[in-house]
């Protein structure tokens, strides 16, 4: 992620704090005031604090809301230029509030701030981020209060990030400002084995390796946003997710070597068992290989995540499976019938995507034949199977997600985590 500017805006003297707060941690003017406390406390330790801020509570449905009863789609530029307001009031206030404490602050919006990003409204990427205005309110001796979820595109045009679009800024600003730490405050007390509001016994994990926790994010974790974490593997920079009212540990999601050094132990184990299931899982036929590819360069124009995707000769054509968010599939099923003219795409969407999350599970097949048989013999079926080093995916009937994810959270021992180095000891098939 290049700088825009090409200058080191790095902090000469003293590492920035940064720090992320999400819409549910600013939902009353109560929680603000006590965000800000906690704000003024990171500074009176000596460090200059950057602040990223996400839409108050259930601001960005409500903003969405309004913009479907004036008839708009739920994308676009307009669409883009209103649900900006939300982080921006957000930033306006909780400055305010750190006002009112005596600690000047200044808000800025993504674009004030120098957040570059690029793709298509309501799905923008951060391609560099221009430090220079916030080291600027950090060298007044201010904290610099951060919208997140928003950059400038090369039309000079607000671009909202997406889904975990703030996590995303404050990592990016992290890492740019030279910090070693990007600590994300939320709702929950930090990482846990599985989602613990459909897997009650999930254990908490204190610390995972950055490369495992990515790939949770992408099947379906819901704590941290996967390009979050790229960019910290990326970069170096540790986050430490932490309750943003009650004291706690938290998970410390390590990205830099001497953190990681810890993970090496881990090799071979199964962290956790994510659930996504807002996933459809499509199947197309493709008339040849040059299609196949114009449809994954339509997929990287408009950012759709695909993942467990297969493709197999086929009368006609070429075969095409694959799943994509349930949100994405109307923009699959009309660009395949208005480009190739064939039939349209075949979807299911009462499906949810299971996967195991480790390390070494490639080399370690048994983990996917553990699975495998284990919902089995509950009479799970599963009609999809993708495997790699770091998650064994698996497609399931959305009904019974839940029941296969406290069975494999329960097969792999994941209530018996070893919270010393975030890992299991694999337990007897």
């Amino acid at each position: 992620m290049p700088r825009s500017n090409g200058k080191d805006n790095r902090i000469s003297h003293h590492t920035p704090v940064v720090q992320k707060y999400g819409g549910s941690s600013l939902a009353t003017l109560e929680q603000i005031e006590g965000v800000a406390k906690r704000v003024r406390e990171s500074g009176e330790a000596g460090n200059p604090v950057v602040v990223v801020v996400s839409a108050r509570g259930d601001t960005t449905d409500e903003l969405l809301r309004l913009a479907r009863e004036v008839g708009a789609e739920t994308s676009g530029r307009e669409v883009d230029q209103l649900l900006g307001v939300g982080e921006t009031a957000s930033a306006a206030l909780l400055a305010l509030a750190l006002h009112r404490l005596g600690v000047p602050a200044y808000s800025l919006s993504g674009v004030q701030t120098g957040i570059l990003a690029t793709g298509t409204h309501g799905r923008g990427v951060i391609v560099a981020v221009d430090t220079e205005p916030i080291t600027k309110v950090l060298a007044l001796g201010a904290v610099a209060v951060v919208a997140g979820f928003q950059g400038m595109n090369e039309r000079l045009d607000l671009i909202t990030l997406g889904r975990g679009g703030s996590d995303t800024t404050a990592v990016a600003i992290a890492a740019e400002l030279g910090a070693d730490r990007c600590e994300i405050y939320t709702d929950v007390d930090g990482v846990y084995t599985a989602d613990p509001r459909i897997v009650p016994p999930a254990s908490l994990i204190p610390l995972i390796d950055v490369d495992v926790m990515a790939e949770m994010s992408s099947a379906g974790a819901q704590v941290l946003h996967s390009r979050a974490v790229d960019l910290a593997a990326a970069h170096g920079v540790d986050i430490h997710v932490l309750h943003s009212t009650r004291p706690g540990p938290g998970s410390v999601i390590a990205a830099r070597s001497d953190t990681r050094r810890e993970m090496l132990e881990s090799s071979g184990s199964v962290t956790g068992v994510a659930v996504d299931a807002q996933v459809a899982r499509v199947g197309l036929l493709l008339p040849d290989a040059d299609a196949t590819a114009q449809l994954f360069d339509f997929f990287a124009r408009e950012s759709i995540f695909v993942d467990m995707a297969t493709l197999h000769d086929a009368e006609g054509g070429i075969r095409v499976g694959m799943t994509v968010d349930g949100a994405d599939v109307d923009a699959v099923r009309s660009y395949v019938t208005s480009t190739f003219h064939g039939e349209a795409p075949e979807v299911d969407r009462a499906v949810a995507k299971i996967s195991v999350v480790g390390r070494g599970l490639l080399t370690s097949p048994e983990c996917a034949a553990r699975a495998l048989r284990r919902l089995r013999r509950a009479g799970i079926a599963v009609n999809a199977v993708a495997t790699s080093q770091l998650r064994i995916s698996m497609t399931v009937p959305a009904d019974a997600a839940v029941r296969a994810a406290r069975l494999l959270h329960r097969e792999f021992g994941l209530e018996s985590l070893d919270t010393e180095v975030g890992s299991t000891s694999p337990v007897p098939a």
